[in-house]
């Protein structure tokens, strides 16, 4: 069974007082064993809160990275950058970094391929906006920024890496997929995946859901087949609300 991991995506949001505060403010996280979680904060703040969360079970991610070793990239950070100071996921390719920063299926590749190569689990986002959707394109699209993001890297890459089911038309909206239809794209992940590599690759692969999840509907959710996890935007910035999150995803 793939273990379910849920991780919140701070996006440009908190102080880095208020980072330490919803830290401090955690009591009741489920055991990693259970449920692996992750927070993944802005640059600034994650040295503190992996060293908060050294006795905790909570993981501590980044949104973002470059693809290149190092270089004059000014206002970039490097995947050994990361590892150096204990983080262990990583954001690729969400939809806002497609949309403001000209994130391609290209640089999206790059940037897994050099997730792996620092041992960073890479969290690799893929969704389809309204207007894809509405033309009966959104299998299509998430099947082809799958094969692009995902080309290259081996079986074993594969199988660590997270991929995160963001429909664009649902991130930040108020609006969500059914379960239904969240897991029938989901479906449609691990269907790709299987036919680039092979089912047994494909049933360790986990994916998460991503678009307006709360505490309220985590648990439609997780009950569905191919839905191992969550990537949460505005309910993962409250404490309570991120205890509930996890707490929804137990194996019950």
């Amino acid at each position: 069974m793939r273990k379910p991991f849920i991780a919140g995506n701070w996006k440009m949001n908190k102080t880095f007082d208020e980072a330490v505060e919803f830290i401090d403010a955690l009591s009741n996280v489920p055991s990693n064993d259970e449920v692996e979680s992750a927070i993944c904060a802005p640059f600034i703040q994650l040295k503190e809160l992996v060293d908060k969360t050294q006795s905790s079970q909570i993981n501590i991610g980044a949104q973002n990275m470059h693809f290149e070793d190092a270089g004059a990239y000014t206002g970039e950070v490097s995947a050994e950058m990361l590892t150096n100071i204990g983080v262990k996921h990583v954001i690729i390719g969400h939809s806002e970094r497609r949309q403001y920063f000209n994130e391609t299926d290209e640089t999206v590749n790059l940037k897994t391929k050099q997730a792996h190569k620092n041992n960073l689990v890479p969290i690799v986002c893929v969704g389809e906006s309204d207007k894809e959707r509405e033309a009966g394109k959104a299998a299509e699209v998430v099947e082809s920024q799958v094969k692009l993001g995902l080309e290259g890297l081996t079986a074993e890459q594969v199988k660590a890496t997270v991929i995160a089911y963001e429909p664009i038309w649902a991130i930040g909206t108020g609006k969500s997929a059914t379960s239904a239809d969240a897991n029938e794209m989901c479906g449609v992940i691990r269907k790709q995946v299987a036919a680039l590599y092979s089912g047994a690759v494909s049933e360790k692969v986990r994916i998460q859901y991503g678009g307006s999840v709360k505490p309220e509907n985590i648990k439609e959710y997780m009950a569905c087949e191919h839905i191992d996890g969550a990537l949460v935007g505005g309910a993962a910035l409250k404490p309570d609300s991120f205890e509930m999150l996890l707490a929804g995803a137990l194996n019950e």
